[in-house]
């Protein structure tokens, strides 16, 4: 069962999270005109992929966010693991690279959606 201290951690980290959205939904909201202007002039058109670009960046920000979950509780289970039984470190190991592939598959979306431009 939850203890409210792991509440408190998802919480925090939900709110951390969207704070880091906001501020960058707000660097792009201040400094994207200057951008469409720039590209309007050289191009005479404004941003016409922003969609594929910002499908890649969600594409890896959740993957990478859902990686770090799943590294931080395998990692714990590790760390159990290993220090009752050592010789468990190779397959601790590679459990602990699946979770990190999570990361990679993402990464690996936004290559291919950014391709497509």
């Amino acid at each position: 069962m939850n203890s409210p201290v792991q509440i408190k951690k998802w919480v925090i980290g939900i709110c951390t999270t969207a704070i880091t959205f906001i501020m960058f939904a707000t660097v792009l909201y201040v400094f994207m005109p200057d951008a469409a202007a720039v590209e309007e002039q050289q191009a005479a058109g404004s941003l016409a992929h922003w969609g594929y670009y910002m499908a890649a960046a969600i594409s890896t920000g959740i993957a990478t966010i859902g990686a770090g979950i799943a590294v931080s509780q395998v990692g714990a289970a590790a760390i159990a693991a290993i220090s009752e039984k050592p010789e468990l470190f190779g397959r601790v190991l590679i459990i602990l690279g699946l979770a990190e592939g999570i990361a990679i598959y993402g990464l690996i979306i936004s290559f291919a959606i950014i391709a497509a431009v």
